[in-house]
């Protein structure tokens, strides 16, 4: 396959990491050409050395004289700010943008992104969670395609391969269920934040961590799988398989099942994302039956884990509020977090937000815009 430039958004999180551990495994194929990072300047600069991107934007701009002091002498053209960053993804030498930045601040480089014409490998659910319609119409105007890169969507997307022209009757979204699958409510009041960080397959940052735990990162996946596959809230469903190795499922019409699996492992669905149509050779773990004689399935409790019930909800509700449900779980997450609110009030404090911040049902880009800093303003005053 010809060589692919690619600019990743987000380099010194979770993905963004082992996205570079791709792209080196594969230096015939990637070729990185942009890097940036919000905060972690130290590793920003590490990465930059080693890969020798054409340019790198630090977000944080108290940090723009250090990063530009070490890589001035290697011709790395450094770039800070949130502007800075929409800018630079629609540099002509890109071919495809990786936006793993965490939240709502993935929202506006994507979009700049795609007006740019390229390309999205995309990790941040949450562009798609705040304006998939705006987001999705964008890249159908633009040619531009759009490959998911969370393991569930990629599943599907990898089920949906030469499938494409037969419609689909219902996505099945695989949840671990998190630390805490099976507990009830009560059991639930006074979890520490060290608990809901330990997650019993994946190793992920601390946001989308604290997400699964709550099983808020799979409702941010069904919005997103809506939009993704253009299906109906009515033809998704999520059923809990604490293993991981069956990472989502499509039935199509005539009541057959594909399912795509492997071990839990990010890189694979990353190369995927980045590589296709072509699938690249790799030393990644191989999955043993033999080790996994038992794969079992239960319904999630969507009484217990009330975030996945408030996400179908803020699906079928549409409008912006799937907007407020991001914004104000931001908030509750950012909170907990901090050890200002429980893990139960995280989903008090969004069904709150839910209920009171103003509802459009045909939002534009700047009504996204208001919304989320409406909700996180509302959202902070509640705390």
């Amino acid at each position: 396959m010809q060589q692919k430039r690619i600019a990743i958004l987000g380099s010194t999180g979770s993905i963004g990491t082992q996205a570079l551990e791709v792209i080196e495994a594969n230096p015939n194929s990637f070729l990185v050409e942009v890097l940036t990072a919000q905060s972690n300047a130290d590793l920003l600069i590490e990465q930059s050395i080693k890969f020798k991107p054409n340019c790198v934007v630090i977000g944080n701009e108290a940090l723009y004289d250090k990063v530009f002091s070490a890589l001035n002498a290697l011709d790395i053209k450094v770039y800070t700010g949130a502007k800075a960053l929409e800018s630079v993804v629609q540099m002509d030498s890109i071919d495809i943008v990786l936006t793993s930045m965490v939240g709502y601040a993935g929202l506006l480089p994507t979009i700049k992104a795609i007006e740019a014409g390229k390309h999205i490998a995309l990790a941040n659910k949450e562009t798609l969670v705040v304006a998939g319609e705006l987001i999705t119409a964008l890249a159908r105007e633009k040619g531009v395609n759009i490959y998911p890169v969370d393991s569930e969507h990629s599943a599907i997307f990898q089920c949906l391969v030469g499938e494409f022209h037969n419609p689909i009757e219902k996505v099945i979204l695989t949840a671990s269920g998190g630390p805490f699958r099976g507990k009830k409510r009560e059991e639930l009041l006074g979890v520490t934040k060290a608990q809901a960080l330990k997650h019993p397959n994946w190793v992920m940052g601390a946001k989308i961590t604290i997400d699964s735990a709550s099983l808020m990162n799979k409702g941010l996946e069904v919005i997103e799988a809506k939009w993704l596959f253009n299906v109906e809230p009515s033809q998704i469903e999520v059923v809990v398989h604490p293993q991981s190795i069956i990472h989502s499922l499509v039935q199509f019409e005539d009541g057959s099942i594909k399912a795509q699996m492997g071990l839990p492992d990010m890189k694979l669905p990353i190369q995927f994302a980045l590589g296709f149509p072509d699938r690249l050779k790799s030393d990644f773990p191989r999955f043993d039956f033999m080790k996994y004689p038992n794969l079992t399935f239960e319904q999630p409790d969507k009484e217990t884990f009330r975030n996945l019930q408030l996400a179908f909800n803020a699906m079928a509700t549409g409008g912006n509020m799937p907007c407020i449900l991001n914004a104000a779980n931001e908030i509750a997450v950012a909170a907990f977090l901090e050890d200002k609110i429980g893990f139960l009030q995280m989903s008090d404090l969004i069904e709150t937000c839910m209920a009171k911040l103003p509802f459009i049902k045909q939002p534009s880009l700047e009504d996204y815009i208001a919304t989320d800093e409406a909700t996180r303003k509302f959202a902070l005053e509640a705390l």
